[in-house]
């Protein structure tokens, strides 16, 4: 039993062809997770590890919506659930393993009151624990929730509406391996408790999963690391010899990089003859030297406390702002630290222009979006531009979740609003300066945060019981250290989290001092972010559109829409936009002011009702031979009788008037349907009235 509810993992019915195959069902939630390897190792110098996460709508009774009727590519909710999985798995891998391996989660059912996201990892960690690929299994996963002063293990999907902490932990028998959060300004002692909470409840999984490898396993096969240099140690004494050290404390990361090279270079040279001829054995030296490259920096930062570029473990790079940069969006920040860049730009925009979601879940819509992009020029790189890489999605969710925390509701500031993070350059941290970049952005266009937020990306050198936590990691620290640990918040408490690690796992003394380092850290740049900016612009900027507000008797919507939606189209030819809700609320979107309050004047007349004695200029738009039917406002006609028109009798209606002519008129008639009666009022006691009015 996990949260209250019995969670169960199957093996030996499904898919027994792969290497590992498990189905989990939590409630009415059921996924199959497969694990399978090659055969051969890959050339390639890294783990080809891809795990997958596969959304099937008959899950939740569904035909997809897209054209063909068919799942098509991952939506961003799969994408960030195959994250999650990949980022427990990976760093359970034998160093140096370099067989392709694929872990595939299908979901089969889906209930809606149990998310599959954090079943993923923990089915992938059985089906390879079980398999006979090499792993160094197994872990498990929890999500944790916090309300009323009591954490939630696994909350259901009601209650974590209303908790405030959306903590998703991995860990293996001893160590936490991967964390991320979403939560409410809350404290970090609060988090290392949610995380120590979630270690403790997710043994059962581990023994669980313990039982199922001696019980079922197969036996792994065996696996050798690749041979490294047997000079390792002469290498990096000559290395430090010829100025590794002075390589890598190099100002600039373009400078370092070429620095670093032609030091490679030369020492390949002095024991490789010929590269071209040997090129196996250069290749090793070359792995050697990268070691090297690793131990001397972390040497430097362990017994020295100095990093890359030249600061101490606890400083920040130097950060600049420049405010509203660009003329035309309605809110734009370039935010720089070091030699990172980002520009953020936020648009505000009407209630049509949510994105709309398709996937398992229940929301079908989301109002708040948040786009990432890091192009190949903003780290030196050439590579073919196409759609978002998994890491765009995954750090731009990261930066959404830390905001999100601090937006105004959509009833008090019913705007829809996107913000773009550009990464101009590159040197580490891009998420957490999309963050400060994005939050910057949101206040220059006068969105009301409840609170400015900023992000800052922790790092960790560990060698045995020695280590020290490093604040606002460089690239270079990102790739050689041992950790990635990314804090975002406000003054006040964390907004979001996400940690990822190389090493068997980390304790929660350590996260606990990391999380002081970050506070710290976060604090120094809420400090910069104020002086250039503040406070939020009491004014939205005169591109934003304004939003005129009213309501009408719900059932008066399809009137106002009109057959086809003819009558918005009309309303919004005037220059507005126009969203509905089903309770009779109509938002105007528009820039032009005098735009809105016409089309404002029109709803208004199209939801209300007609009365007796009220006088129109209406006009004409259907002519009888009895009369001619006046539109008073829209959505509402009234028939003129041809006695009611002139003093004197008329052969036709066409001797004084013609469709589209503008006739005063008043009513004075309303039958039990509805119908409106009409006179002209300067003939009212000079014509016989048609009937009484009422």
């Amino acid at each position: 039993m996990i949260g209250g509810r019995e969670l169960t993992i199957e093996t030996g019915a499904w898919a027994t062809l792969a290497a590992g195959a498990v189905t989990v069902r939590y409630g009415e939630t059921v996924l199959l997770v497969t694990a399978q390897s090659s055969e051969r190792p890959s050339t390639l110098d890294f783990l080809p590890l891809t795990v997958e996460f596969e959304e099937r709508h008959y899950a939740v009774g569904k035909i997809p919506g897209s054209f063909l009727r068919r799942e098509g590519r991952p939506g961003e909710r799969a994408i960030l659930s195959a994250r999650i999985t990949d980022r427990q798995v990976r760093p359970l891998f034998p160093k140096g393993f370099r067989q392709e391996t694929q872990v595939i989660v299908t979901v089969l059912s889906a209930d809606q009151i149990n998310a599959p996201d954090v079943l993923a990892p923990l089915g992938a960690s059985a089906a390879l624990s079980i398999s006979d690929i090499p792993w160094n299994g197994p872990c498990a996963s929890l999500r944790v929730g916090y309300q009323d002063g009591r954490y939630l293990v696994n909350p259901t999907t009601e209650e974590l509406e209303r908790s405030q902490l959306d903590l998703v932990v991995a860990g293996s028998r001893d160590a936490v391996l991967m964390v991320e959060a979403g939560a409410r300004e809350v404290d970090e002692e609060l988090l290392v408790g949610a995380i120590e909470f979630a270690h403790r409840e997710m043994q059962p999984l581990i023994d669980l999963q313990e039982t199922m490898r001696h019980e079922i396993g197969q036996t792994k096969y065996p696996f050798t690391p690749p041979a490294a240099a047997p000079e390792f140690a002469e290498l990096l004494e000559a290395a430090r010899s010829a100025g590794l050290r002075s390589a890598l404390l190099t100002p600039g990361k373009k400078e370092r990089g070429l620095a670093l090279r032609a030091l490679r270079e030369q020492l390949i040279a002095e024991r490789v003859g010929d590269p071209a001829a040997e090129p196996e054995r250069a290749a090793l030296i070359a792995v050697a030297l990268d070691r090297a490259e690793k131990a001397e920096l972390r040497r430097l930062v362990l017994e020295e406390d100095l990093r890359a570029d030249g600061r101490d473990s606890k400083t920040v790079r130097p950060i600049s702002i420049a405010m509203h940069p660009l003329p035309r969006p309605h809110g734009s920040a370039l935010f720089t630290r070091g030699e990172t860049q980002v520009l953020g730009v936020a648009t505000l925009g009407a209630g049509r222009d949510e994105i709309l979601i398709d996937d398992l879940g229940t929301e079908t819509g989301d109002k708040f979006l948040l786009h990432y992009n890091m192009p190949p020029y903003s780290t030196g790189e050439v590579k073919r531009l196409g759609g978002q890489s998994r890491r765009e999605i995954g750090h731009g969710n990261l930066a959404k979740r830390a905001i999100r925390a601090v937006l105004p509701d959509y009833d008090s500031f019913p705007y829809v609003l996107r913000l773009v993070g550009d990464v101009l350059q590159s040197n580490g941290s891009t998420s957490m300066a999309t963050v400060c970049a994005g939050c910057l952005a949101l206040m220059d266009a006068g969105v009301p945060i409840r609170a400015p937020v900023a992000g800052v990306a922790m790092g960790l050198v560990m060698e045995g019981e020695s280590y020290r936590i490093l604040t606002d990691i460089l690239g270079l620290e990102d790739a050689l250290g041992d950790m990635d640990f990314k804090v975002c918040g406000t003054a006040q408490g964390v907004t979001a989290l996400q940690m990822d690690i190389k090493i068997a796992g980390i304790t929660p003394e350590i996260m606990r001092q990391a999380l002081a380092q970050a506070r710290a850290g976060r604090m120094h740049i809420l400090d910069k972010m104020a002086a250039a900016m503040p406070q939020v612009r009491p004014q939205l900027p005169p591109t934003a559109p304004r939003i005129l507000t009213t309501r009408i008797n719900p059932e008066k919507i399809g009137q106002l829409i009109g057959p086809g939606g003819k009558n918005i189209r009309e309303l919004e030819a005037m220059g507005a936009q126009i969203d509905i809700s089903s309770d009779g609320t109509v938002r105007i979107y528009s820039t032009d002011a005098a735009a809105a309050e016409a089309v404002l004047a029109r709803i208004r007349d199209s939801g209300r009702e007609a009365q007796l004695g009220e006088e129109f200029d209406g006009t004409v738009v259907k002519i009888t031979n009895f009369g001619a039917f006046i539109n008073l406002y829209p959505g509402t006609d009234g028939m003129l009788h041809i006695s009611q028109m002139a003093e004197h009798r008329l052969s036709a209606v066409e001797e004084v008037m013609r469709v589209g002519d503008k006739v005063r008129v008043k009513i004075v008639g309303i039958d039990d349907r509805g119908k409106i009666d009409l006179t002209r009022p300067e003939l009212e006691g000079k014509v016989p009235a048609r009937r009484a009015a009422r």
